[in-house]
């Protein structure tokens, strides 16, 4: 799938992936948990630094799932 694009794209493209899915879970804070340690198992660890930062800026109420999840990570 993401055989022929540059690492650049590759990056975006999957760390944008998980923003969306994110996004969206982010009314159940259950499977925002569980989404979230899906992810950071999958991303690589620039990924990770970059994810973290975006989900403090977007999900600050979900702050003690990101504390518990970021922690491992």
């Amino acid at each position: 799938m993401y055989g022929d694009m540059p690492h650049r794209q590759k990056f975006f493209a999957m760390l944008n992936y998980v923003k969306t899915v994110l996004t969206r879970v982010s009314f159940d804070a259950r499977l925002f948990e569980k989404e979230l340690k899906k992810a950071i198992k999958m991303l690589i660890a620039e990924e990770i630094q970059e994810l973290k930062r975006w989900c403090y800026e977007k999900f600050g109420d979900h702050q003690a799932i990101l504390n518990r999840c970021f922690v491992v990570a």
